[in-house]
């Protein structure tokens, strides 16, 4: 497969077509961030208004996931794609053209939306690759897409420099900006005419009922509704900073205002979910005859296992999760701890996660689809990223520099690779909800970041090296007594696969 992975023919264009539509929405996703200092001088905003943007730039990632995933297993990965990546250009106008820090919180919450994309690619992959390469090409879709986020600090600060000439000689932030929108929205036409929701043939399966995931058993109800809770709990830890911060973003009764929305929304999303399941759960209501009693038992063949998606939550939660939070930390880490200049912090950082994620994700994959059991792939992987946060918990000054550099980038080796093995696991769940899957596992990365971050305000990076440290050790002993070896959920795909000689 590597060897053809350069062929640009039959499904390796779709991979490559689609994981640069994923690099696309990423650069959108971060095109404020190496900008910030200039648009913070230009608009004569404060640091503590960066914060909220920061925030903000994540808030609407998490139930994005969920909502996306929904509308691609009914719509197609083709339209909803395509779709998303067009819509790209409003959030971009709008802070392109922003005169106020009010203005570019609308565009950041908007953006963070596009963090959503990856669900996407994950089913197209999907439908397109049999299970016996499932996690190599979901390897490099997500390694390579999220590289879109490091292409953003690298490129977009040189081309509001370069075009100075048509600012008056400022650093041009406006054009950068709307320049990732305009070549995003492009590229989401060249997708949707350049690509097929499965190969020739082939059926796209949807879920049967739509509106929430559907589950197989009551038990498996319950265990939903619990990660939809763990969700919005996030949602709300998102609150605290911004009522702690110094510009009060939020006052008093506008935090307990979200709150109160989030307690809505759960009830709102625990109906509907109940309303897709209502035959496997009963009813609700105590008082009526058939509370909590099911009237339909799904066949062997249709049933699938709900704790495998909460354990592959949790496993993206450690690894996923673990990488957004160390990557907004490390420079200062290493800035403080060995008194390096920022240039030469960011480096370490950014060979750390964005460079070394081109490959060790992928591997991860790869070594997934190669070793006969992925649950145990997935149990290592986890083991090494509990081993390397806790190594990491005790780097400080007196350690030789190149050491604490080569425990970093092991311990980020086993993180992104834990995270290629866990998008391997997720397609072959089962087929027709593969987006609702990949959304919450998805969103589940996110509310890792929010967590593990929240840790860090509170505490100082020793204190979080240790705690996602132990959370690896605890998810590796859950998956290797939990997880479960999924069956062969693709066989389609391999079928396919093996007819065609030239694919």
């Amino acid at each position: 497969m590597i060897r053809r992975l350069w062929s640009f023919r039959e499904r390796y264009r779709i991979l490559h077509l689609t994981w640069f539509a994923f690099f696309l929405s990423f650069v959108v996703w971060f095109n404020i961030a190496p900008l910030a200092t200039t648009i913070q001088q230009d608009l004569k905003l404060t640091t503590e208004q960066l914060k909220v943007l920061a925030i903000c730039n994540l808030a609407l990632t998490i139930p994005a996931r969920i909502v996306v995933g929904m509308i691609l297993d009914r719509f197609g990965p083709r339209l909803v794609f395509s779709a998303l990546l067009v819509l790209a250009l409003i959030p971009c106008s709008i802070a392109a053209t922003a005169t106020n820090f009010n203005q570019l919180v609308w565009s950041s919450l908007a953006t963070g939306i596009m963090g959503a994309g990856f669900v996407v690619g994950v089913r197209m992959v999907a439908e397109w690759f049999p299970s016996q390469e499932i996690g190599f090409a979901q390897g490099i879709y997500g390694g390579w897409g999220n590289f879109g986020a490091a292409a953003a600090q690298f490129t977009l600060p040189a081309i509001a420099v370069a075009t100075t000439f048509l600012s008056n000689g400022a650093v041009n932030w406006r054009l950068a900006i709307l320049l990732t929108g305009i070549v995003t929205a492009l590229y989401g036409i060249i997708y949707f005419f350049s690509v097929e929701d499965t190969p020739p043939g082939k059926v796209y399966q949807r879920p049967p009922r739509h509106g929430a995931m559907l589950v197989t058993s009551a038990s498996s109800f319950w265990a939903m509704i619990a990660l939809d809770l763990g969700m919005l709990l996030s949602l709300g830890l998102l609150t605290f900073p911004l009522t702690q911060l110094h510009i009060h973003f939020l006052q008093g009764w506008q935090e307990l205002l979200c709150w109160v929305f989030l307690a809505k929304l759960f009830i709102l999303q625990t109906y509907k979910s109940w309303h897709v399941n209502r035959e496997v759960v009963g009813s609700l209501n105590p008082f009526n005859s058939d509370f909590l009693k099911s009237s339909k038992t799904y066949p062997p063949a249709q049933r699938y296992q709900f704790r495998q998606v909460a354990l592959l939550s949790f496993t993206y939660l450690t690894n996923f999760g673990a990488q957004l939070a160390v990557f907004s930390i490390l420079p200062m880490f290493f800035e403080q701890t060995f008194a390096l200049n920022r240039v030469a912090a960011g480096m370490v950082a950014a060979i750390s996660y964005p460079f070394l994620n081109l490959i060790s994700r992928p591997s991860g994959g790869l070594i997934s689809d190669k070793c006969s059991h992925r649950k145990w792939t997935m149990t290592l992987f986890s083991v090494g990223i509990g081993v390397g946060f806790l190594l990491m918990s005790r780097i400080n000054s007196h350690w030789s520099l190149p050491i604490a550099i080569g425990v970093t980038l092991l311990c980020a080796y086993f993180v992104q690779a834990g995270a290629g093995a866990t998008f391997s696991l997720v397609p072959l769940i089962k087929r027709e909800i593969t987006g609702q899957i990949a959304g919450t596992v998805g969103a589940y990365g996110n509310v890792g970041g929010v967590v593990y971050l929240t840790v860090y305000n509170f505490t100082n990076t020793q204190t979080l090296f240790s705690t996602m440290g132990i959370i690896a050790l605890l998810c590796a002993s859950l998956c290797g007594f939990f997880l479960q070896e999924p069956n062969d959920s693709c066989a389609e795909n391999n079928a396919t696969a093996k007819v065609e000689q030239g694919f």
